[in-house]
């Protein structure tokens, strides 16, 4: 078989096929070539002897360091070809980690759960980073061979049994992403060609727009494209995409969404882009028509922190402009909070307005919690190890009710009790000691113990962060999941609650925010968050669904503190 690799600074390229070294021929481009017969190979450049696994490898079944295997995407018989695919207007997307869902930490572990999934009335699964990662545990950030997927979760074979499954159950897979740098450990990039340009603050960010940038974009382009047709994957979260420097004409996240397109079109189902961004633009999602980049969607940060100040009371750190009385309200109806406007955290001006007369609610994903909301506090803790049940039940109601896509993070539904903590399993000592200092030296400055902080490199931080299904029965979480189930089958029956057109939203409020109304079309939704009994009008009511004991009857709600009704006016 043919044997090729980008090496265009290397004045020799040779692989070793199962343990034999064959020199390889030199074509245009910078590409190096070789026919040889075997399964396990690796790269060796110039006189160094060291064999370096393939930077487009699909395989690496024994890590990141070692050489790759030869895989066949032809191999494998997936039995999807009903599958057309989910658009993501109307859907309700799902996060989970895949070491930490099950006790599994497979794929095959997961598909055991995905029939909860569809109970629960999910229509996208969303995967945090499965390529390979050195160690056996992680978050997957610190991905470094993007194509080939993490053996211990069952590698590339166990993600196409996953997806396939998935479709059967007319799940969607969304799959998470990272093109904005490469981990500490494996990074073998550099060795070959001009991959890196600079550094970003997680690790060595690529190199988009400078000299012989062309094979590096295609780089990512290829594998993005690789996801969607090689392993049947319906959407990709692209992860904190601000952190991609590109000063070319056309920008990166342009092209993508442009290849997409196209082989969107040619596989006959929707494909869809998903962006993580700190800059609070619209361009990313404006149509590529209308002079903005063609994305498909985008997380709403503003969206999380205006719901967790109104449920927590915390406004420290990038949580304190949010503190205004109207902050929800806003996003409900604006989709950014900071929007050309002062950010206190960032100390200067943010972000540009959403037109929201032209661009519809679901381009933006909205969320009670997610992996980094969670993952990212010193200790780990949800919401549920912070707010009453209650509470909790109304930022759902909110969630559901908004314009917004909702996504929920693994546990949610059910207020799970297990913290998601931050854990990595690098084996060098030296690197996992810099990560066990570095994350307690974080914290510290915010006020933190070191021992309050627990160790990332502890298998125990792990298994703290498994979730623990025998919850989902007991009192306390069956109620929540209920709540969960309730309100995404409203969702999906009244039309008007996943409505995306953010320009009718309207909202009445309380001047010092203590309690609001949305309307939602014909329907209306009273959330109390304040200390004491309120009663609302509404008009005359029908109610769909209350929490907290709120109650509707004669045109009005009566709302107890943490406490919500939805109704349908007449």
């Amino acid at each position: 078989m043919r044997f090729s690799v980008w090496a265009p600074s290397a004045e020799r390229a040779r692989v070793s096929v199962d343990a034999e070294v064959h020199e390889m021929t030199a074509g245009e481009g910078g590409w190096w070539h070789a026919d040889a017969d075997g399964i396990n190979y690796a790269f060796l450049l110039d006189d160094d002897e060291k064999p370096l696994p393939d930077p487009r490898s699909r395989w690496q079944p024994h890590g990141v360091h070692h050489e790759s295997r030869v895989y066949d995407h032809g191999e494998f018989e997936w039995t999807d070809d009903a599958w057309h695919g989910r658009q993501l207007p109307g859907a309700v997307v799902y996060e989970l980690h895949l070491g930490t869902f099950t006790e599994g930490g497979t794929f095959d572990a997961a598909i055991d759960r995905l029939d909860h999934l569809v109970d629960l009335g999910i229509t996208h699964v969303e995967l945090l980073p499965v390529n390979s990662f050195d160690g056996t545990a992680g978050w997957g950030y610190d991905g470094v061979l993007w194509g080939a997927v993490h053996e211990p979760y069952g590698g590339p074979d166990g993600l196409k049994r996953f997806v396939d499954a998935a479709h059967a159950r007319g799940l969607a897979v969304v799959l998470d992403v990272v093109y904005n740098h490469l981990g500490p450990s494996g990074a073998y990039l550099d060795r070959f060609g001009p991959y890196f340009a600079g550094q970003n603050e997680w690790g060595p960010g690529l190199n988009l727009d400078g000299a012989g940038s062309d094979e590096v974009r295609r780089y990512v382009l290829d594998n993005a494209l690789s996801w969607f047709r090689d392993f049947h994957i319906d959407a990709l979260r692209l992860d904190a995409v601000h952190a991609l420097l590109d000063r070319r004409a056309v920008h990166l996240l342009e092209q993508l969404a442009t290849e997409v397109d196209a082989l969107s079109a040619a596989l006959n189902r929707p494909l869809t882009l998903i962006a993580e961004s700190d800059l609070n633009d619209p361009k990313l999602v404006t149509p590529r028509e209308r002079g903005g980049y063609g994305l498909h969607a985008q997380w709403s940060d503003d969206f999380h922190h205006a719901l967790h100040v109104k449920l927590t009371g915390e406004t420290s750190g990038y949580y304190t402009d949010f503190a205004a009385p109207d902050a929800l309200e806003r996003v409900l109806r604006e989709v950014f909070f900071h929007a050309g406007t002062w950010s206190s955290f960032r100390e200067r001006t943010h972000g540009r307005p959403v037109d929201t007369r032209t661009v519809p609610g679901h381009r933006f994903l909205g969320y009670l919690q997610n992996h980094d909301q969670i993952g990212n506090r010193a200790t780990g803790d949800r919401l549920s190890a912070t707010v009453s049940p209650g509470r909790l039940g109304c930022g759902a109601a909110l969630l559901f009710c908004s314009p917004f896509t909702p996504m929920v993070f693994m546990g949610e539904e059910w207020a799970a009790s297990t913290p998601w903590q931050f854990f990595a399993s690098f084996p060098d000592p030296e690197l996992a000691e810099a990560v066990r200092t570095g994350r307690r030296r974080e914290f510290s400055r915010h006020g933190w113990g070191e021992s309050d902080v627990p160790d990332p490199m502890d298998a125990a931080t792990v298994d703290r962060s498994r979730l623990d299904w025998t919850e989902v029965e007991r009192p306390g979480h069956r109620e929540v999941l209920e709540l969960y189930r309730s309100l995404i089958k409203l969702r999906r029956e009244h039309p008007a609650l996943a409505d995306p057109g953010v320009a009718d939203v309207r909202i009445d409020s309380a001047p010092d925010g203590s309690w609001l109304v949305l309307h939602r079309g014909t329907l209306r939704l009273a959330v109390n968050f304040g200390p004491g009994q309120v009663t609302l009008p509404l008009g005359a009511t029908s109610a769909l669904l209350a929490w907290g004991g709120a109650e509707a009857g004669g045109g009005a709600a009566q709302l107890p503190p943490d406490g919500f009704v939805l109704v349908e006016t007449r």
